[in-house]
C-alpha cells in the first residue's frame, strides 16, 4: 500500500524514515525544534515545556528570528569608499558596477560582493639585468617605474597578475621588453653617458603603449634609469675610456676657451699696429715734403747769396752734430789762460743720457740729409750732405788750415 494511502487507523508509513507517523505533522515536529533552539538562543524567559505546546508562540518566535537575522544580513551590505579608492561591485561574480567615493549598499553576501582599489596610489617595480646595445656590447642597467591604477575594472577584470614583481606579472615583462627594445636601439655611449633621460622617457613612452593596448588599467607616472653601467669585468676598461675622452673635452673647452680670449686681443693688437703703421706713414710722408719745400726754399737763398747761405748752413750742421758731443777740444795754440771744465754735468749727462739719444739724432741727421740727395745733390751720411755740391766752402774755411780745423773737430767727435 502507498505511504500516503488513508488508512484506518491514521497510522501512515514516513517515505524518508520508515517509520509510523503519529497525530502531529513533519511541519510542527520542525517548528518545534526551530522554537527550542531559538529559546535557548534568545533566552525566553517562557521557555520549557510550557511554550512547547503553543504554537503560536513558537510562529513568533521563529519570524522575530528571521527578521532579526535578514536585519542582521542585510546590514551587512553597506560599506564604505574612502577618497582615493573604487569599489567594484560583482553579482555572484559577474561585474556589476563601480562605485566611487562614500557610503553604498550592495546584497550582502552571497548574492553580491565588493572590491576595493586603491587608484591614488602610487605603486613601484624594478628590474636590473645585462642588455644587448646596438653597438654590440652589454650594458648592466637597472630601470624603477612608478605608476597607479587609472581604471579600476580593467586593473581587476582584463589582466591576469598585472602588477606582480616577479616574472609571471604583466607589469614586470612589459618593463622588461620595452628597456630591452629601447637599449637594443642604443649605442653604449649614449646610454652611459648624455642618453640616460631620453632612454628612461623612451622606456616609459613604449611602457604606456603596450599597456594601454593590453587595457590593463594602470597609467605609468616616470621611470628611472637607476643604474647603467658596463659590466664588471670590463668595467676598468671603460673607466680609462671615459677618463681619456673627459680630457680630450677639458682639453678642448680649455682650448677654446684661450682661443676666445686670444683671438680678440690678437686683433686689437693688429688693428692697433695697422693705425701705428698708417700714423707713422702719414708723419713720414708729411716730414718728407716738409724737407723738400725746406730744401726748395733752401735752394733759392742760396741761389741769391751761396756764400751767406753756405756759411749759416755749414754752422747749423756743426752745431747740431756738436750738441749732443761729451768731447772737449783745447785749442794748444791759445793763450795760457786757466781752462774751466764743467766735468760734473759731463759726468751726469753722460749717465743719465740714454743710448737712444744718439740713435735718435744720427736718425734725425740721415732723415734730413734724405731730400737733399733725392734732389741730386752730393749725398754722404754725415751732416754735409745738406750743402750742395757747387756750393763753395765759407771764407774762413777756405785754407788749408781752416779745413784741418774741420777735420779735427771731425775726428775728435
Amino acid at each position: 500500500m502507498p505511504w500516503n494511502e488513508p488508512g484506518g487507523n491514521g497510522n501512515q508509513q514516513d517515505p524518508w524514515t520508515g517509520k509510523k507517523r503519529g497525530s502531529d505533522n513533519g511541519a510542527d515536529e520542525l517548528m518545534k525544534k526551530l522554537n527550542q533552539s531559538l529559546g535557548k538562543l534568545l533566552k525566553s524567559g517562557g521557555g520549557g515545556s510550557g511554550n512547547d505546546n503553543n504554537p503560536d508562540v513558537n510562529k513568533t518566535l521563529i519570524l522575530i528570528g528571521i527578521a532579526v537575522f535578514l536585519t542582521i544580513w542585510l546590514f551587512t551590505g553597506l560599506y564604505m569608499v574612502d577618497a582615493r579608492q573604487q569599489a567594484l561591485v560583482m553579482r555572484f561574480g559577474a561585474y556589476q558596477e563601480t562605485t566611487n567615493a562614500g557610503l553604498h549598499w550592495h546584497w550582502p553576501y552571497p548574492i553580491e560582493t565588493t572590491e576595493v582599489i586603491d587608484v591614488e596610489q602610487n605603486r613601484t617595480t624594478q628590474d636590473r639585468s645585462t642588455m644587448l646595445t646596438k653597438d654590440e656590447n652589454i650594458v648592466d642597467i637597472a630601470v624603477s617605474v612608478q605608476y597607479k591604477v587609472n581604471d579600476a575594472e580593467a586593473y581587476a577584470f582584463n589582466v591576469s597578475n598585472v602588477d606582480s614583481n616577479d616574472s609571471t606579472g604583466t607589469l614586470y615583462q612589459v618593463m622588461r621588453g620595452a628597456t630591452r627594445e629601447v637599449v637594443g636601439r642604443n649605442d653604449m655611449d649614449f646610454i652611459l653617458r648624455e642618453g640616460r633621460e631620453q632612454i628612461a622617457v623612451n622606456i616609459q613612452e613604449l611602457m604606456q603603449k603596450v599597456l594601454d593596448g593590453y587595457k590593463a588599467g594602470l597609467k605609468i607616472i616616470k621611470v628611472n634609469l637607476t643604474y647603467a653601467e658596463a659590466p664588471d669585468k670590463v668595467k676598468d676598461a671603460f673607466d680609462d675610456a671615459n677618463r681619456a675622452r673627459e680630457d680630450a673635452n677639458r682639453f678642448k673647452n680649455e682650448a677654446e676657451t684661450y682661443a676666445k680670449k686670444v683671438v680678440p686681443e690678437a686683433s686689437g693688437k693688429a688693428a692697433r699696429l695697422v693705425e701705428e703703421a698708417n700714423a707713422s706713414k702719414q708723419e713720414a710722408i708729411a716730414k718728407a715734403e716738409g724737407e723738400g719745400a725746406r730744401f726748395l726754399q733752401l735752394n733759392t737763398e742760396y741761389r741769391k747769396a751761396p756764400d751767406v747761405t753756405r756759411e749759416r748752413l755749414y754752422m747749423e750742421t756743426m752745431e747740431t752734430v756738436l750738441s749732443n758731443s761729451r768731447k772737449v777740444i783745447v785749442d794748444t795754440n791759445a793763450t795760457n789762460n786757466m781752462l774751466y771744465l764743467p766735468l760734473d754735468q759731463m759726468m751726469n749727462s753722460k749717465v743719465a743720457a740714454p743710448a737712444t739719444d744718439a740713435s735718435k739724432t744720427a736718425t734725425h741727421v740721415n732723415s734730413t740729409a734724405a731730400p737733399a740727395a733725392d734732389a741730386n745733390t752730393a749725398a754722404t751720411p754725415n751732416a754735409e750732405a745738406r750743402v750742395p755740391a757747387d756750393m763753395p766752402p765759407p771764407n774762413n774755411a777756405g785754407t788749408r788750415s781752416g779745413r784741418g780745423d774741420v777735420n779735427s773737430v771731425r775726428e775728435g767727435r
